[in-house]
């Protein structure tokens, strides 16, 4: 699983933190989407899947 962001895309809602604290994170300035790992472990891989599909402005996107 290879994980992106578009960062100009992002709104700042934070389901994705919330989905997948491990591998997501928020700028404190202005709440976009920070990638804290690209290539999650398999344990991750559910998270990440959570994160994709609850981000409102889908703005992340997973490659299996």
């Amino acid at each position: 699983m290879h994980i992106t962001i578009d960062e100009e895309k992002c709104c700042g809602a934070g389901q994705c933190v919330l989905a997948a604290p491990e591998v997501f994170d928020q700028r404190d300035a202005d709440g976009v989407v920070v990638l804290l790992d690209a290539d999650p472990p398999e344990e991750q891989h559910a998270a990440a899947r959570e994160a994709v599909a609850v981000c409102p402005a889908a703005a992340i996107a997973v490659r299996e």
